[in-house]
């Protein structure tokens, strides 16, 4: 028996939201999806007729619609953002107009309209570049970018927010990897995928950069798994979600090994210094929460719907970058 009846997840028709919304759905819950739906109106066919889904089109810094969305719901996932630093830095004030100036109002609206939970997706970015083997959520955040930054302080707004009937937990999550309907090939395990099937050649930009990864079944798994835990287990709780700490370089040969030993590796120069990687110790310790999948297996499931024609026209469609889709819409 679930102890919530309706989720509410922004951005629910993206990369991690089109893989977890099924599974809301097959767990018993009723969802409501908001999203702009900007990169296709497909992505969540597969349960469009399940009588528990409703999918708003529209957009987070839409007051109205939150105030008429949220209510009834008992809990928010909130993925909805634009994503990644690329993406971001295409125009600052949009950014940040969606990631942190619709946030204050989203969670006001989400107290006062008597959501139990708000489950919030910030970023292991937050941490900037670390000497620290183990980056563990007690260091101090030393974020490097407006994407990063603007994660951080939506942070701190949430648990400012929080109370002992506004239950509040904050996710950091890894490089996401791994097939979805609304696949990203802009990530870094998947588009050295990508290269290594549509071009026989993997080209790496610099190479000693880390990325912490996760699966994208691990990481949908976690947020079905945070709506089970009894609210004293993860009120006001940060926690990195990581595992597979690799240098990029380290990828790009494990794609190469899985795709075809035959494939090239190039190697170029970059000025890009972002290097992250984090412990998960803290959720295995106190959740008991561990991945259940592997970069290899996302490289695997990636090569597979390469293979049943899942990902057509990979090079060229900017549906698979968001950085490239953000300049098509001119969103404002």
């Amino acid at each position: 028996m679930n102890q919530f009846s309706t989720i509410l997840v922004t951005g629910g028709a993206g990369y991690v939201g089109s893989v977890l919304v099924p599974k809301l759905l097959v767990k018993g819950y009723k969802v409501k999806v908001l999203d702009l739906y900007i990169y296709g109106e497909d992505v969540l066919d597969s349960v469009r007729n399940n009588p528990n889904l409703e999918q708003i089109k529209g957009d987070i810094r839409d007051r109205n619609l939150l105030l008429k969305s949220i209510p009834g719901c008992d809990v928010i996932i909130h993925l909805a953002c634009i994503s990644n630093d690329p993406s971001y830095e295409l125009n600052p004030e949009l950014g940040k107009s969606i990631n942190y100036d619709a946030f204050t109002p989203l969670v006001e609206i989400a107290k006062r309209s008597q959501v139990k939970r708000f489950i919030y997706a910030s970023s292991s970015s937050v941490y900037g570049i670390k000497k620290e083997i183990e980056v563990t959520e007690d260091l101090p955040l030393e974020p490097l970018t407006d994407y990063s930054k603007y994660k951080a302080k939506c942070e701190e707004v949430l648990l400012k927010e929080a109370t002992n009937n506004f239950v509040v937990v904050i996710i950091r999550p890894s490089t996401v990897c791994g097939y979805s309907p609304r696949l990203r090939l802009d990530l870094t395990v998947n588009i050295l995928t990508s290269q290594a099937i549509s071009k026989r050649e993997i080209t790496v930009f610099g190479g000693e950069q880390m990325r912490p990864n996760i699966h994208i079944e691990d990481m949908t798994e976690l947020y079905v798994y945070l709506l089970e835990l009894p609210d004293e287990k993860i009120h006001r709780k940060i926690y990195n979600v990581g595992y597979e700490n690799y240098k990029v370089e380290e990828i790009a040969r494990m794609v190469k090994k899985i795709v075809n030993s035959n494939i090239s590796i190039k190697t170029v120069p970059t000025n890009d210094n972002r290097s992250y990687r984090v412990s998960s110790k803290k959720i295995k310790e106190e959740l008991g929460f561990v991945p259940k999948h592997t970069v290899e297996e996302a490289i695997i499931d990636l090569k597979k719907a390469f293979e049943e024609g899942k990902i057509p026209n990979p090079l060229d469609d900017i549906k698979y970058y968001n950085i490239k889709m953000m300049q098509a819409i001119k969103l404002k």
